[in-house]
């Protein structure tokens, strides 16, 4: 995971756009996959595609979004927490403070509709995946696998370590854009206590809630 690597990939991704708006682009940590349902002259594609990337270095980023997600970290919902803390040897209200304390950045979406894998996790709570997946995550569980954290959009199997929840929804099929998040934007998270989550839950049923985000200044990318 490198950050700069990202915003390259990411530039590169506009330019294409905005010259060959038919094909679907897919971005991730260091690839760029793009999709096209028509036939295409591969060489002459290839070639255009390097002068483009030539070019683009004069193409301003437009700013990042950052979006606040509220996380519970009841005992509840982190199944893992205990033996994380444990395993850690640090309290719990420390690795939740360490958990919140940083903007991760969107590297990835995949594995499942809206799933983000997210980079800049302290390095003190990096922590394996389990041994043994489990066959059904929560909605909404909030976990580490690596040197990654993220959330978990819909009920699923899956092997991280679950240290929360978050009630808000990252995936809406019924909407247009069904995930407003893209690769590139920040994420911070703040904790929230169990009313809180409750209360949170609620708005989400009566679709009153709104997940909100910023715009950031990232002229240095």
């Amino acid at each position: 995971m490198n950050e700069s690597v990202l915003q390259d990939i990411l530039r590169f991704k506009q330019i294409i756009e905005d010259k060959y708006p038919e094909l679907d682009q897919i971005p991730a940590y260091n690839s760029l996959c793009l999709v096209s349902l028509e036939s295409l002259r591969f060489d002459a594609l290839i070639s255009d595609l390097k002068g483009l990337y030539v070019e683009m270095f004069a193409i301003q980023m437009p700013k990042k979004k950052l979006w606040n997600i509220p996380v519970c970290y009841d005992l509840s919902f982190g199944l893992d927490m205990e033996e994380f803390s444990l395993d850690k040897k640090m309290a719990i209200p420390h690795i939740i403070a360490l958990h919140t304390a940083p903007i991760y950045t969107v590297y990835c979406i995949g594995f499942l509709p809206g799933f983000m894998y997210l980079g800049g996790l302290n390095r003190s709570l990096e922590q394996p995946r389990r041994a043994d997946p489990r066959l059904n995550i929560p909605k909404g569980s909030v976990g580490i696998g690596g040197q990654q954290t993220g959330v978990y959009p819909q009920q699923s199997p899956g092997g991280w370590n679950i240290i929360g929840n978050s009630p808000v929804p990252l995936f809406d099929p019924s909407k247009d854009n069904p995930c407003e998040i893209s690769v590139g934007d920040g994420i911070k998270f703040y904790p929230i206590d169990m009313a809180e989550h409750q209360l949170l839950s609620i708005q989400v049923d009566a679709n009153i809630f709104k997940l909100k985000s910023y715009q950031t200044d990232d002229s240095s990318n």
